[in-house]
């Protein structure tokens, strides 16, 4: 090895040793003839010292600039007084050196190391740099002890892991597909796994009972702060089992991997809470039950107001008159409001109405609002009742189809939450359970599953109602994010069947589309269930990161670039012939009308 220690293990305890590090120059320091480097490598800081007494040693150092690559030899001693640092485990010594190789040098960086302000796309396009931060190492290091802690944990229970293909083929539902053209098939094109969904259900066809693997998937769609072109899950199959016995060993498995990694202890159980409990209490089916604030109702004194933006959802069938009272928030200000009233209309709301609660006692005259006067006193009356407002809170209301009520409500809860400083605790787990099956697109003018079409319904006799149908699914939440989400599968043909008919399958189209699965179906499949939990997203939480590419190596950007390799890129004229493939050139905006 070219080295005896790391740099970041070098302490009192070697004092007087002879020691050989390796790294690269965090910082050069000379002071009045004596050389000071922080010399970094993936294990911390060692402070080394070149003196003008060992010449050759020194006139190197003289030259040598930050991020060289160097190894070096010396002696370890005690720092002297008034230069000790106890913020790091290295800061009570120095290394006296009498040896230096220049292992390699370094151009002037585009970037300090360890300057926190460079702009996000000056990193990503030095991404081989920006991984040099400590930050950077620290994430990666936690993200590599997340996967280690969940794949010892599996191991020990009798899982194998199970590699499934990266081509497949195209299937519907879901997000869009990357699509990879077959030069050997001319005009067909396999499709990177948007999931390993499909291969993991046939596994336990074949009869592996326990399978999991960390998968990579691909979705070609608008990208958030946790969403990426490319990214991680854990994903498990069981067979053999029911809904509890799944949750029950996966909650046992995020707890452990807390308690391992972060030392952490999560409750235990965690708690349970029905889809529609959920969006009716919350408008999320991702609740951050460490925000108290909650939506209530208020559809039923609504219909009969003469005011037509709450009456007329109040009578739609797919509409929602909601509430939600925020305790103290008569101190925000008229342009605070304004603003998350603009808030809410990225969600689809057309405006924020609100009630200012200066004195209950006094009823109407206590409150304040343009909205009071639409109002009769008895639905003033059910509306302080059911808030159970008090002397100071503000009452936000929304009234709109369920789903913009819902969304709009639900993201200013948890922003309010956030704002005014009510996230209670620290780390808040809970299972979402009894999804519908199904949600009626309207663009699309038909039924869409509401996970995956392969999830099993709560009853699988007779009919399936998609209007009524629950699932047997189940997400895991925490502080108001899925980290993963998972169901009981159809293991039987003929209620297979029944689903896609529901989602406007036909026979032929199943078959074309799903035939090998619905062969399997027919030759002996077990009862199974499985889940995937996102790595990235638990690894960002973990590291307390509001994005997931601080914890994914070399990530794209929000438009699906990678600044590094510039890609993706234009390829020469021959490939595409090998392919068969002949680009059309993009249509400009200007040109041929409305592009759609």
């Amino acid at each position: 090895m070219m080295r005896t220690h790391h740099c970041g293990e070098v302490t009192e305890k070697h004092i007087d040793d002879t020691v050989e590090l390796c790294g690269w120059v965090n910082r050069r320091r000379d002071h009045g003839g004596v050389i000071f480097i922080d010399l970094r490598d993936r294990t911390g800081i060692a402070q080394i010292v070149f003196d003008p007494d060992e010449v050759a040693a020194f006139e190197q150092a003289e030259h040598v600039r930050n991020e060289y690559v160097l190894r070096v030899k010396g002696c370890v001693r005690h720092r002297p007084e008034g230069t000790v640092n106890l913020n790091i485990p290295t800061g009570k010594i120095e290394v006296y050196i009498t040896d230096l190789e220049v292992l390699n040098s370094s151009e002037p960086l585009p970037f300090q190391i360890d300057d926190d302000d460079t702009t996000e796309s000056v990193r990503l396009r030095y991404r081989f740099l920006d991984l040099r931060r400590d930050q950077m190492q620290k994430n990666m290091r936690l993200r590599h002890a997340i996967v280690r802690s969940l794949r010892s944990y599996l191991e020990s229970r009798d899982f194998i892991e199970i590699e499934t293909p990266i081509l497949t083929r195209s299937t519907p539902e879901g997000a869009r597909d990357y699509l990879v053209p077959s030069r050997t098939y001319p005009g067909e094109f396999f499709a990177l796994p948007q999931s390993p969904q499909l291969f993991k259900q046939l596994l336990m066809v074949s009869g592996y009972e326990r399978y999991y693997q960390i998968a990579r998937c691909f979705r070609d769609e608008d990208l958030r702060a946790d969403r990426q072109p490319e990214f991680t899950q854990l994903d498990i199959e069981m067979s053999f089992i029911d809904q509890s016995d799944i949750m029950n060993m996966m909650e046992d498995m995020v707890r452990n991997l807390f308690a391992e990694v972060q030392d952490i202890e999560l409750q235990n159980p965690f708690p349970q809470m029905s889809w529609h409990e959920a969006m009716s209490r919350f408008g999320s089916d991702r609740p951050d039950l460490r925000i108290p604030l909650e939506l209530v109702d208020l559809g039923d004194v609504m219909k009969a107001v003469e005011f037509k933006v709450f009456s007329n959802p109040a009578k739609a069938s797919d509409g929602r008159v909601a509430v939600m009272r925020v305790p103290g928030g008569t101190r925000l200000s008229r342009a605070k409001i304004d603003a998350y009233t603009e808030f809410v209309g990225l969600y689809g709301a057309r405006g924020l109405a609100y009630v200012k609660v200066n004195e209950v006692a006094k009823g109407r005259e206590g409150l304040q609002s343009p909205i009071l006067k639409f109002l009769p006193d008895e639905v003033i009356s059910v509306i302080l009742e059911r808030t159970a407002a008090e002397d100071g809170d503000l009452l936000f209301f929304g009234a709109d189809s369920a789903k913009v009520v819902n969304d709009a409500l639900g993201a200013l809860r948890e922003k309010l939450g956030h704002d005014l400083g009510m996230v209670e605790g620290e780390w808040q787990p809970l299972w979402v359970i009894d999804f519908p099956m199904f949600e009626y697109d309207t663009k699309a003018a038909r039924n869409v599953s509401l996970h995956h079409p392969f999830t099993s319904p709560m009853v699988t006799d007779g009919e399936i109602d998609p209007a009524t149908a629950l699932s047997r699914s189940y997400d895991m939440v925490l502080n108001g994010s899925e980290i993963g989400g998972g169901s009981i599968r159809i293991h039987k043909k003929g209620v297979q069947e029944k689903v896609f008919a529901a989602l406007g399958i036909d026979d032929e189209e199943a078959n074309e589309k799903f035939g090998f699965l619905l062969n399997a179906l027919k030759f002996g499949a077990p009862p199974h269930g499985g889940i995937a939990f996102g790595i990235d997203r638990i690894a960002a939480m973990m590291a307390g990161v509001s994005s997931i590419r601080d914890v994914i190596a070399f990530p794209k950007t929000q438009k699906a670039a990678c600044l590094m390799t510039s890609s993706p890129n234009e390829v020469d004229t021959a490939q595409l012939q090998e392919l068969n493939l002949k680009l059309r050139k993009p249509l400009q905006k200007d040109e041929g009308g409305d592009q759609g």
